[in-house]
């Protein structure tokens, strides 16, 4: 489980720590780590249906990214059962099919991933829909404000104001570095919010909801910013 994060006003949020794993494993875990660096990919496969501490999250994938779950196991998806529901306050509520969301129109974003964690991968590839897209073709209604985000873990949410989701460099990602997403990234499909930090770009992402005020995501309800901005970052972008 991981440490409650301390209530921040502005900066970088506090970052996670996998305490339960730490006092499970203890020095033994962090030992293994050169060992489990070796065929990561297959660990991960495994680690995720399984380990329920958060220890995972502490060793680094060959491509810089770490994984970390709020959950001890996340279901599979793929084609034959993935689906994305557009709801809430809005027109034309839709469901979308993961082949329906190859079909539209894709937008590329070079963006950096920056955890609270104090990792960082730079200069990263993403390819997806754009949430504008998706909103427009939903049809907003005039009371909508916001966007809430839920996810197939069954356990993590996020938010962003109306304005914050419709910059073009926010996608409903189905692309890293110009692979699908593996499951490990939290594909096949994720939220991919450029300008904030990582925790802002829900992973196994499964439904949007247009809202009329933001709602609190996951980490938000237990300390951190609701506005997760990178420092720099032009929040005026379109």
């Amino acid at each position: 489980m991981a440490e409650k994060p301390k209530p921040r006003t502005g900066g970088a949020p506090v970052g996670r720590r996998a305490m339960l794993g730490m006092l499970g494993a203890g020095a033994a875990g962090l030992a293994a780590a050169p060992y489990l660096q070796r065929g990561w990919e297959g660990f991960l496969a495994k680690a995720s249906e399984v380990d329920a501490t958060g220890l995972t999250g502490l060793l680094p994938n060959p491509g810089g990214f770490r994984y970390y779950s709020v959950v001890g196991s996340v279901p599979h998806k793929d084609e034959t059962n993935y689906a994305l529901t557009v709801g809430g306050l809005v027109d034309k509520p839709k469901t979308y099919t993961l082949d329906e969301l190859r079909a539209m129109p894709q937008t590329r974003v070079v963006g950096d991933a920056v955890c609270t964690d104090g990792w960082r991968v730079d200069g990263t590839p993403w390819e997806g829909v754009k949430l504008a897209d998706i909103l427009d073709d939903a049809g907003v209604r005039s009371s909508g404000a916001a966007i809430r985000f839920t996810c197939f873990d069954g356990a993590y949410s996020e938010s962003l104001t109306l304005e914050q989701a419709r910059r073009s460099d926010v996608l409903v990602a189905l692309n890293l570095q110009d692979k699908p997403i593996s499951h490990a990234h939290g594909g096949p499909v994720r939220l991919y919010v450029a300008p904030m930090y990582f925790y802002k770009s829900a992973k196994w992402l499964s439904g949007i909801s247009v809202t009329d005020k933001v709602v609190p995501g996951y980490w938000e309800e237990r300390g951190y910013a609701v506005d997760g901005w990178l420092d720099g970052a032009d929040r005026d972008a379109a």
